[in-house]
């Protein structure tokens, strides 16, 4: 059984800076990949950042220089800091894990960016 639980999201301004954890509960915890996506409204759910082989990391294009994935894998959680927010990062973001074909999702956390 998978659960993913994030945290963390909230209103703020231009500018401002939120941190998104995901704490996550699945057995053999090692062999999933990792990831925040978010869903846009308007919009398809979109990769954020995702870890790749061991640390590993990639970005999307526009929060490549703002946005910072990291975890903690002693207490099983994941996290997202996000600076420099704009309110084109408005949405719900989304904490996943994968192995192989199977996807599993958090129930997402809004984040709302007023300008």
């Amino acid at each position: 059984q998978v659960q993913l639980v994030e945290s963390g999201g909230g209103s703020v301004q231009a500018g401002d800076s939120l941190r998104l954890s995901c704490a996550i509960r699945v057995s053999l915890y090692s062999r999933y990949t990792m990831a925040w996506y978010r869903q846009i409204p308007g919009s398809s759910r979109e990769l954020v950042a995702t870890y790749l082989r061991g640390e590993e990391v990639r970005y999307a294009d526009d929060v490549k220089d703002r946005f910072t994935i990291s975890r903690n894998i002693t207490r099983r959680e994941m996290y997202l800091q996000m600076n420099g927010l704009q309110p084109s990062d408005t949405g719900v973001y989304y904490c996943s894990v994968a192995w192989g074909t199977q996807r599993y999702w958090g129930q997402g956390t809004q984040v709302t960016v007023s300008p």
